[in-house]
């Protein structure tokens, strides 16, 4: 049964840091507050580990690869290349992990929508955690060092898309097993 934490609480909590565990990093204001409170704590453990890796290691200096956090629950990969054309950036959604978003160095934008009003393009593949669709639709925000982005299963979202001026971009995606 998924917690009914009112959404100014769950606001509050974001605010508090309690979550960060020392971490640094602050949430971006797209966040879903009440997803993350609910998927924070059913799944305390795991959050911890995630927040305790990015306090835990220069993301400046960290190659590019993949990285454990917590066997399955959750891994960590740094990838350092060119952004996307927005004709090359595809929506997507996961059903398994969260994906928390970072850029390190540069700047991308991300757009974001609910995955009800986007079309399906490709149906979900579990095999790899991803089903992709087509939109005109979303909000777009500037990803930086400023922020991290969380993605929750009912998000669908299009990351990688160029910024003039960056050509390239060092990003973190940490996958988090989801809560049910």
């Amino acid at each position: 049964m998924r917690n009914k934490t009112p959404v100014s609480d769950a606001k509050k909590w974001v605010k508090s840091r309690k979550w960060s565990n020392g971490c640094k990093l602050n949430p971006h204001q797209s966040v879903n507050a009440s997803e993350f409170y609910y998927q924070y704590h059913a799944n305390k453990a795991v959050w911890d580990k995630v927040f305790t890796f990015i306090k835990d290691h220069n993301l400046d200096s960290l190659p590019a690869g993949k990285y454990p956090v917590d066997s399955t629950n959750t891994y960590a990969s740094i990838t350092e290349g060119p952004s996307k054309e927005p004709s090359q950036a595809k929506w997507e959604s996961h059903k398994k992990y969260i994906d928390l978003q970072y850029v390190i160095k540069g700047k991308e934008s991300i757009g974001v929508l609910d995955v009800d009003k986007a079309s399906v393009e490709k149906p979900y593949d579990e095999t790899k955690d991803v089903a992709n669709y087509s939109s005109d639709g979303g909000t777009y925000y500037e990803a930086s060092a400023a922020a991290f982005f969380l993605f929750f299963p009912q998000n669908a979202h299009r990351p990688s898309i160029k910024v003039d001026g960056f050509d390239v971009v060092k990003k973190l995606v940490i996958k988090i097993k989801v809560a049910e």
